[in-house]
């Protein structure tokens, strides 16, 4: 189930007057290269089956409809594809509500259809990974049905119940339930169920070791069938205390960090990593929401046996949004050097074990260039190439979200009727009922939810952008008829055709995955700049994150470089100076006297 409240990701625009040049931080002694492995050095692309294409007019999303663009998936030189949910269920949560994890949604088609797609991507030489949402069911799986409908049933224990007799249990919040409740009362029984997320997706007990066994009987199930990879869902928060006592003072009401910490989630996983990953070559990462630095090497760590990798979220809930309510933006709440800081931060986390990701946007996000660049028509394109020089020189694993290879915006919707998402239609109703500013929940909404990141993908400039013959189940952004696949194929200048340039490059070059990462000039408010090297070579990357421009300088000892990408034809080297015009990135290959 999709969880980037948790997670979003991490970049923006950062505007004002141009600094003056300022001399670069000293380059530190390098540090041995991280171990090879295969996951390190791919780049994963997000597919969002429900938005991506549609090939039997249902307006929905659909597997088939995936077959089809498998060659134009190949065209980008990815290497593997994350799929978001295709299994069984009511879809209270777009699919992350699971009833049946061993059948494919009727809207999505059939397992024969999933295996073609499979087998597609694998003779093109793309690997698959899947989403495993196992922190939760569909309040409509067996399991759960079994589970209510009596206290001695044996699928009981399968879930987190608080029998009424022992009164009001104490309060844990829920992501998209409108009363913000994370209990659940059910007359069956005469108690009440746990859910961390929707009322229906209520929360597996891991305490119980046949739902373990359930879980990895799941896994087995879909690597056998050839699939190379999960990303997991919320796992973090599969660990409960189940004596569930009040929040520690120390959290502060921070419900996330607070899930993030069950008592036995490292024996979970590691068993996980003992009975089912350990016996396959296959990419795992976690969808790490609450999980602290410190905390990190313990999910990844290369002697861990736990996971490979985890997406961090440390800036989403603060970038661009109010502090202490992620719901609302705050165009004010973006600063370039904190940003710099924090990502310089979990990079070193992982310099010499475990391993990062880098993201920009993903289906919880609005879309990456209206966050974090600048979608107005005289910069979306610049801004999009430069985010994604951003991605694809960083040091982690990266992904790449669809649509946002063509500098897809956000479609800002201004009436709830057009939302298709939980958490925007729940709090929306939450505020009504509580008499809350609705035109201002709107607006912010317009800007940062996640139906931004949702919109069908824009194919062609035809009717419903090529997505579809039928009615789309959320609205196709009016921007199609100029950004749209087609167009970007025709303009050899386009972001699609810079993703791909930048792809070949990395794919080239193991500086780019395994090459150490050095910040520069961390207080410039408008460049953000880095050097990777390894084994006697260096690139220097600087990116512009203002609609002003920029400049920084060389790193000390350096006194030329060889532009190897640049989004912008002007050229930004004066001697051992950087001038760059708005949203300007480019990569050097740097040179010593």
């Amino acid at each position: 189930m999709s969880r980037t409240l948790l997670l979003l990701a991490l970049l923006a625009a950062c505007a004002g007057p141009a600094p003056p040049e300022r001399a670069a931080t000293p380059e530190p002694v390098q540090e041995a290269a991280p171990r090879r492995a295969w996951w390190k050095e791919v780049v994963v692309y997000q597919v969002y089956p429900r938005s991506f294409q549609d090939s039997d007019g249902d307006g929905i999303g659909d597997i088939r409809g995936i077959t089809t663009r498998l060659d134009y998936i190949k065209s980008l030189g990815v290497d593997v594809v994350w799929l978001n949910p295709v299994y069984q269920s009511p879809n209270d949560d777009n699919g992350y509500d699971i009833s049946d994890y061993r059948a494919i949604m009727r809207e999505m088609g059939t397992m024969a259809e999933f295996d073609a797609m499979l087998e597609g991507l694998h003779r093109r030489g793309i690997k698959l990974i899947m989403d495993l949402v196992v922190n939760h069911t569909s309040d409509q799986h067996p399991w759960f049905r079994q589970s209510r409908s009596s206290r001695d049933n044996p699928y009981r224990d399968y879930y987190h119940w608080w029998p009424a007799e022992r009164g009001t249990p104490k309060h844990r919040w829920s992501f998209f339930d409108e009363e913000g409740s994370a209990w659940r009362y059910d007359s069956t029984t005469r108690a009440s169920y746990l859910h961390y997320f929707s009322r229906k997706q209520p929360d597996l007990k891991w305490e119980n070791p046949r739902v373990r066994r359930e879980v990895y009987e799941i896994m087995r199930f879909w690597f056998d069938k050839g699939v190379d990879g999960f990303r997991m869902d919320v796992i973090p928060f599969i660990s409960k205390d189940t004596t569930f006592p009040p929040l520690p003072a120390s959290y502060n009401g921070d419900y996330v960090a607070y899930y993030a910490k069950g008592p036995r989630l490292h024996e979970y996983l590691r068993e996980m990593n003992r009975e089912v990953l350990s016996r396959y070559d296959v990419m795992t990462v976690g969808e790490g929401g609450g999980v602290a630095v410190e905390d990190a090497l313990n999910l990844v760590g290369d002697d861990r046996h736990e996971l490979q990798t985890f997406f961090q979220f440390e800036l989403v809930d603060r970038w661009g949004r109010r502090p202490g309510n992620w719901l609302y933006p705050d165009s004010t709440n973006r600063s370039l050097p904190e940003l710099k800081r924090v990502f310089t931060k979990w990079d070193s986390v992982f310099a010499t074990s475990g391993w990062g990701t880098v993201f920009l946007g993903n289906h919880d996000q609005s879309r990456m260039v209206s966050r974090y660049g600048n979608d107005d028509p005289r910069y979306r394109a610049t801004a999009s190439k430069m985010l994604h020089t951003f991605l694809l020189t960083m040091r982690g694993t990266p992904y790449i979200y669809n649509g946002d290879e063509i500098g897809m915006a956000n479609i800002r919707f201004t009436d709830i009727g057009q939302y298709r998402d939980l958490m925007t239609i729940n709090y929306y109703h939450r505020l009504e009922r509580e008499g809350g500013d609705l035109r201002e929940f709107l607006a912010g909404q317009a800007e940062i939810s996640r139906d931004n990141g949702r919109t069908p993908m824009q194919w062609t400039p035809d009717s419903n952008a090529g997505f579809t013959t039928g009615t789309p189940w959320i609205g196709v952004n009016p921007d199609h008829r100029t950004v749209n696949v087609a167009a970007a194929e025709a303009d050899t200048g386009s972001v699609l055709h810079y993703v791909r340039r930048l792809l070949r490059l990395r794919k080239a070059d193991p500086l780019l995955v395994y090459g150490k990462y050095h910040l520069l000039d961390p207080e410039n408010p408008q460049v953000y700049a880095y050097t990777r090297s390894l084994e006697g070579r260096t690139l220097m990357v600087a990116l512009s994150f203002s609609p002003a421009g920029g400049r920084t300088a060389l790193p000390p000892g350096y006194t030329s470089g060889r532009i190897l990408i640049n989004n912008l034809a002007a050229t930004p080297l004066r001697g051992t100076r950087l001038e760059l015009a708005p949203y300007q990135a480019v990569v050097l290959e740097l040179t010593r006297d």
